[in-house]
């Protein structure tokens, strides 16, 4: 199709570079886009409610796909709205192009209705920022964008004011479109690298694999080092899709929605080798092992912990190139015990994701069971395709999805795992089924995230997505309300006055179920699961329910034991009561 205005030339573009969607809300400042959109037939416009989840969807749609994606915003509040999203989608490193357009050219500096400043907004949560102030600017800039966002992992924005999008097109840039997107580079360290890397691990007796999202792609390499060196693997959570499946040396993860084998694995090695993680805490790094590290980014090496050898490159070229340098070692006493101290660490959190009966403690009657968020997870899990994408919301869905969701290697499981925003999980969902629209998709949500975003559900509705929604409802922003009791706090500011979702989304014209009943649960899940349209499950689930993590500090405890104080002596002793029944009474 013949091209005209500048923003045929951005569509052309885009359409030559692969792009197949772009999320976002249609505005006047936008029209000369949208229009050539529909006259073009070639992108498609996924219309959204709220631009956050523009921004949110198009880093799901990347992350899964493993290219560039799409968000665009209208002038002024339509393109602050997709800042959050973005800011997540540069710290999980997946491209995306954001298109803000802005207000008129001529009017820019003067107050004008709408107005911002966008280059200064979106400076710091993206590589890549620049405005189209003339027509003869754009192929330049957009290639530039497109190139930065893909070859940096992370977003770029192209800003173009209404009125240049309708300029005539000029000439396009000088690199061929499918020069945009080059193959992946095999990247490893030289020969001295990898032989000092290889001296460190044979002179160890005791070492641990730390393993996180840099390893996609490497699952057969990590295996055979593991194998090599009789290594205990312990997974970061952005690891857990692409290291966890089919790992007879996956000890589970570390952290504080970990497991207490994973932190033991870690604690106990006299070598500890990290692959492919910037596992941000601290205090779960050993102090007293020689750490080493291999990661494609050299400013993440030692960012964490006390470094003794870094490593600059991809986790399966650098595994590759070093296994032969290896002696291969047959003491798995370390191995083994972690294993053993896995399967225990299994065992008990899997009794929990159970039906309790009615018991008693100390003369204290557990009354009718609540559902337990462990067990609803557990049959989501069990009743979802092979193939599945998981999104999980920020909070407690992502420690339940992180303990309960088996991976497979064709499973996916996104989240906000970086940035820690709330109301991700429907957003990247929609990303996810617009992207794969024959593959089930599941949003994991908190009432606080499902509500922050909620109007969105009618994105389903209008897009017909199948995705499936399965809502964590337990009246509270359940993982700050933990921060607050194991800080010594009574609960402030955290309870929601939630309506029944369900009947909500079947006034939308969604099939939707509500479950109190735990012997209603196994039924409920695998017919929202089964059913071919969109579905959204309510779930209530127990408020008190503790997600232990796998090493409680002197603080911790105090904390606690004074939020127990405090609750009890200002009359909040109903609240210690149900925390107790619902943890101790199983």
């Amino acid at each position: 199709m013949k091209i005209v205005t500048v923003a045929d030339l951005i569509v052309d573009t885009l359409d030559q570079a692969g792009v197949q969607r772009i999320y976002g809300i249609v505005g006047d400042s936008l029209n000369a886009l949208t229009e050539s959109l529909r006259a073009r037939g070639t992108i498609d416009w996924v219309h959204v409610r709220h631009e956050e989840v523009a921004a949110f969807a198009a880093g799901a749609d990347s992350q899964l796909s493993g290219k560039l994606a799409v968000c665009a915003g209208s002038c002024g509040p339509g393109h602050v709205h997709l800042i959050n999203g973005l800011y997540d989608c540069h710290r999980t490193r997946t491209p995306v192009l954001a298109i803000a357009a802005h207000i008129p050219s001529s009017e820019i500096g003067s107050g004008y209705f709408q107005e911002t400043h966008p280059g200064e907004l979106f400076r710091e949560c993206s590589h890549y920022c620049e405005m189209v102030g003339d027509a003869s600017q754009l192929p330049q800039v957009l290639e530039n964008a497109m190139r930065a966002a893909i070859g940096l992992s992370g977003v770029a924005v192209v800003i173009i004011p209404g009125d240049v999008a309708l300029m005539d097109a000029p000439t396009r840039g000088v690199a061929p479109n499918a020069g945009l997107i080059p193959p992946r580079p095999v990247v490893r360290p030289a020969e001295t690298e990898l032989t000092a890397l290889a001296d460190l691990l044979n002179g160890s007796e005791r070492i641990t694999l730390l393993c996180g999202r840099g390893c996609a792609g490497a699952h057969t390499e990590l295996l055979q080092l593991a194998e090599a060196l009789k290594s205990p693997i312990v997974h970061a959570l952005g690891g857990k899709d692409v290291v966890e499946y089919d790992n007879p040396y996956d000890v589970g993860m570390t952290g504080l929605i970990g497991f207490a084998s994973g932190y033991a694995a870690m604690m106990s090695c006299d070598t500890l080798l990290m692959l492919g993680t910037d596992f941000p805490y601290r205090q779960f790094y050993p102090q007293d092992a020689t750490i080493a590290q291999v990661d494609i980014r050299p400013g993440q090496l030692g960012r964490r912990c006390k470094l003794d050898l870094g490593l600059v490159g991809h986790v399966d070229d650098t595994i590759r190139a070093l296994l032969p340098k290896l002696t291969v070692k047959t003491e798995r006493k370390h191995l083994d015990a972690a294993l053993k101290h896995y399967a225990k660490a299994r065992e008990d959190l899997d009794d929990l994701a159970t039906v309790t009966p009615t018991r008693s403690w100390f003369g204290l009657k557990s009354g009718p069971q609540p559902i337990h968020p462990q067990y609803l997870t557990k049959l989501v899990s069990e009743a979802a395709d092979d193939d599945t994408v998981f999104t999980a919301d920020v909070g407690t869905p992502t420690i339940w999805a992180a303990r309960y969701l088996k991976m497979n290697g064709r499973r996916r499981l996104i989240g906000s795992w970086v940035h820690g925003s709330m109301a991700n999980a429907m957003a990247q969902g929609i990303g996810a089924q617009s992207a794969y629209p024959d593959r089930q998709v599941v949003s994991l949500s908190g009432d606080g995230g499902f509500t922050m975003l909620m109007g969105d559900l009618l994105t389903l509705r209008q897009q017909q997505l199948p995705l499936k929604i399965v809502v964590y409802n337990n009246g509270t922003l359940g993982f700050v309300e933990l921060e607050m009791k194991a800080a010594g706090y009574i609960e402030t500011g955290v309870s929601l006055d939630n309506p029944d979702f369900a009947a909500m989304a079947r006034g939308a014209g969604i099939h939707a179920v509500r479950v109190e009943d735990p012997a209603e649960l196994e039924g409920a899940v695998r017919e929202v699961m089964a059913h071919p349209g969109p579905a959204l499950l309510d779930c209530v689930v127990a408020r008190q329910e503790l997600s232990m993590p796998p090493k409680i500090d002197g603080k911790q405890v105090k904390g606690f034991s004074l939020y127990v104080l405090r609750a009890v002596m200002s009359g909040r002793g109903d609240s210690v009561l149900d925390l107790a029944k619902t943890n101790l009474l199983r």
